[in-house]
């Protein structure tokens, strides 16, 4: 897949060129007018460091989430019950490769290579979404990662959309389609299953009795606990909090539950009329933080894998950038199949 590239700034038809270059004060000012008035900073635009660095480090753990998540589905591509179930893994898992590329691509305006974010990736100093961390332990599975993971990646994306820097915000909008159809699909193969045998539908109940709590932690820590999450509001980078986002998440999922007939493993769940949200009990958060720090079922597994795909790619990269600049664009007047045999 390809990504349109960002337009050429406009040239100023009143700049000055023997004017005198602005100071870091003006163009902090500048700055912060455009984030004040929601629009949006484009790469070519200054920007404070802290501001790059924290970009960076959100769209290349988004990238990294893409492609990392591609590993618990596509380990099911090969047992879908069905040629219909496997068409639908398949484009699913390549709609995943898709948004990583489109995330790498944002990144690469901010000045980082995906060298540099891969190589960052498989030597742990760049994380991933820790959903993915987890097994996918049987074909439910392949529905309830529809259904809540990327429920949940819907509430967290959307407002992203809207975030202040430009590349990021308009890569989102097509990811964000693309999410909301796997979000249904998922929704469809549970409701389907639990039209079926007892056998399937404990199935699904046990499915989401494991992802439920891991989903929301999705969302990160609690504000009081996220280091990042003021800054990231100031500039807007992010819109909305991680826990206004888990409790929309909350909300939005309730209904569903009980739509499909699985019950969240939750006894703190009650609705509250007072507030007009959901009560909810707190996800384990010693769990994520050992998760983060790599100490989940999977992160081996996942790191090495992808460690290894990019070491097995490695001639592919080379043999593209050999012909990129020139040097593996011919062949050789002496290859040819012909022995002579046959007419030329």
């Amino acid at each position: 897949m390809s990504v349109v590239a960002e337009p050429e700034p406009e040239a100023d038809p009143e700049a000055d060129p023997k004017a005198e270059p602005e100071s870091e004060a003006q163009l902090e000012a500048r700055f912060q007018a455009v984030i004040a008035r929601k629009d949006r900073i484009e790469p070519r635009d200054w920007m404070p460091d802290a501001y790059r660095r924290t970009l960076v480090r959100q769209v290349a753990q988004h990238a990294h989430s893409e492609i990392i998540g591609m590993q618990p589905e596509g380990s099911w591509i090969s047992r879908a019950p069905s040629l219909r179930r496997k068409a639908i893994l398949l484009a699913k898992v390549q709609d995943e490769a898709g948004h990583g590329l489109y995330l790498y691509s944002a990144a690469e305006t901010l000045g980082v290579s995906r060298q540099e974010l891969t190589e960052m990736l498989i030597s742990g100093r760049q994380k991933y979404s820790s959903i993915f961390n987890y097994p996918t332990l049987s074909y439910a599975d392949m529905g309830t990662i529809g259904w809540l993971v990327d429920g949940a990646a819907i509430c967290n994306q959307v407002p992203l959309c809207r975030t202040s820097f430009g590349p990021y915000g308009r890569a989102m909008i097509r990811i964000c389609k693309e999410e909301s159809f796997h979000q249904r699909q998922g929704y469809e193969l549970l409701a389907t299953m639990m039209r079926g045998t007892d056998e399937q539908r404990a199935m699904v109940q046990e499915s989401v009795d494991r992802f439920w709590w891991p989903s929301l932690m999705m969302f990160g820590p609690p504000d009081d606990a996220s280091p990042n999450t003021a800054q990231s509001m100031a500039w807007g980078v992010k819109t909305h909090t991680n826990d206004e986002l888990r409790q929309r998440f909350v909300d939005m999922t309730v209904p569903q539950a009980a739509a499909l007939g699985v019950t969240l493993p939750d006894p703190d769940l009650v609705w509250n009329a007072e507030r007009g949200a959901h009560d909810f009990g707190q996800p384990d958060w010693d769990e994520l933080w050992a998760v983060v720090k790599g100490n989940g079922p999977c992160n081996t597994q996942r790191v090495a894998h992808r460690k290894r795909a990019w070491d097995e790619g490695a001639w592919v990269r080379e043999a593209a950038l050999a012909f990129a600049n020139g040097t593996g664009t011919g062949t050789d007047d002496n290859d040819n199949d012909n022995d002579g045999t046959e007419p030329a």
